[in-house]
């Protein structure tokens, strides 16, 4: 019943929309907010993420109690206390502060938070590293650095008592690139060299290395990734060369060695190369730094790889990575001068559906732990990025930022319950973290 003078009517208003506070931008999930004297009270719905850079150094009691879904809480501030009960009601909480000076924490700080979840350094390895490949043989887990002071293939081998890396053996000297391949129950590594020529040795017995073949010098002139795959049920490693007048080569298994098998396109100074399987179809992905990245498709016939496309036209395209999120196919395509690009597979082609800074990225990595989706983006100019994969969304979210120095790859080993992930850096310390899940409801 509508109780209304002649004439009038009754219209219910709608329920105002809370708006993006004046200090802050929204987008919609997101917010961003410089110099606010306090946590707004108002955010619009939907806010998952915020970046807060204050002009206050407390957190109080309960400051981000109406953000409900609030996952991620990236800060660049001057915090120096916070309260009991500060992030009271944010049980979806994941990752929260960094870059502050906190100078006081109590007791109930963080009592409430469900599943704190963070990369912690693990450990510290005393030497620069171009590369790092994980793998695991007779039942150890090891991992390979490729060692640009000392030239050599470093081996490490976890320990399941001490929890942690230790040196197990050197391979060779020269090394840009160290990779491993199991065939057969046999141990082999390719071990790319920049002079004397590349090679690839026989693991005899432990820490016994003989070197069994060489890789053709004319074809190999300066080597700078190589990558292994199983195609048709043969085994091939292919060489990414970054030089003038070389060409990314493809090298095939045949039970007594690797033996050449193609030349892909010369003078083109490639940097990475990712096989990748695309509706059934076999590719290679070329990435240089003279020419946006070629797609090239297996022709089972004439068992070759055959020229199919360009990917984008964008240049300098430092490293191509592929990874799957609920059966969709994505790429992510990362550049050393402008900004990364995230590519999903349409059934036809590659649809670009996201951007991310990266200036100075010559690596990138996806990776899974656990339900969660990352990706790292290396940096040379700044701290390297992990993005965390929001199924909502159907995007990335920024989710912490890692201090280490020129990184130039990336890989994960999960073992004694326990998710690593190793970083080799060009200029400083190889590092290892640790993913980190906390649960801090019952304290």
């Amino acid at each position: 019943m509508c109780l209304c003078l002649p004439g009038e009517s009754y219209t219910k208003k709608a329920p105002k929309v809370p708006r993006c506070p004046a200090t802050c931008s929204c987008t919609k999930d997101s917010a961003f907010c410089v110099d606010t004297k306090a946590i707004p009270k108002s955010f619009p719905p939907g806010i998952i993420s915020t970046m807060v850079n204050t002009a206050f150094t407390t957190i109080p009691e309960g400051a981000f109690s109406h953000l409900h879904l609030l996952q991620f809480l990236l800060n660049s501030n001057t915090f120096t206390m916070i309260a009991d009960d500060a992030f009271a009601g944010l049980s979806h909480l994941q990752y929260f502060i960094e870059n502050n000076d906190i100078q006081d924490l109590s007791k109930y700080t963080f009592r409430g938070l469900k599943s704190l979840t963070h990369f912690a350094v693990y450990e510290t390895f005393p030497f620069h590293s171009v590369s790092v490949e994980s793998y695991e043989f007779s039942g150890d887990h090891f991992v390979a650095f490729a060692q640009p002071d000392s030239g050599f293939c470093t081996l490490y081998i976890w320990d399941h008592v001490e929890m942690i890396f230790r040196r197990f053996h050197n391979i060779t000297r020269s090394a840009v690139y160290c990779k491993p391949v199991v065939i057969n129950n046999t141990l082999y590594m390719v071990v790319a060299q920049l002079f004397g020529g590349s090679h690839i040795y026989w693991e005899e017995g432990p820490q016994r290395f003989i070197k069994i073949q060489d890789i053709d010098t004319n074809r190999v002139r300066k080597p700078n990734f190589v990558d292994t795959f199983l195609l048709d049920d043969e085994w091939y490693f292919v060489v990414a060369d970054s030089s003038k007048a070389g060409s990314t080569s493809i090298y095939r298994w045949n039970s007594n060695g690797f033996y050449s098998h193609q030349s892909l396109h010369p003078w083109h100074r490639d940097t990475h190369v990712e096989f990748i399987d695309v509706g059934g179809k076999p590719h290679l992905i070329l990435s240089s730094a003279s020419q946006p990245p070629v797609v090239y498709q297996w022709n089972r016939n004439q068992k070759q790889f055959a020229f199919h496309s360009i990917i984008t036209e964008l240049a300098d395209v430092q490293m191509v990575k592929h990874f799957w999120v609920r059966k969709v196919l994505y790429l992510c395509l990362t550049r050393f001068i402008g900004d990364s690009k995230i590519l999903r597979w349409e059934g036809q082609r590659f649809v670009e559906i996201q951007t991310l800074p990266s200036r100075g990225s010559m690596a990138v990595y996806p990776f899974t732990v656990g339900p969660r989706q990352y990706l790292i983006l290396g940096s040379d100019f700044s701290f390297s990025r992990v993005y965390l994969w929001d199924d909502l969304t159907q995007r990335f979210q920024p989710f912490q930022e890692l201090n280490m120095r020129a990184p130039r790859g990336f890989s994960l080993v999960s073992v004694d319950n326990k998710d690593i992930l190793l970083a080799a850096s060009f200029k400083g310390n190889t590092l290892a973290y640790q993913h980190l899940v906390v649960d801090l409801s019952a304290k």
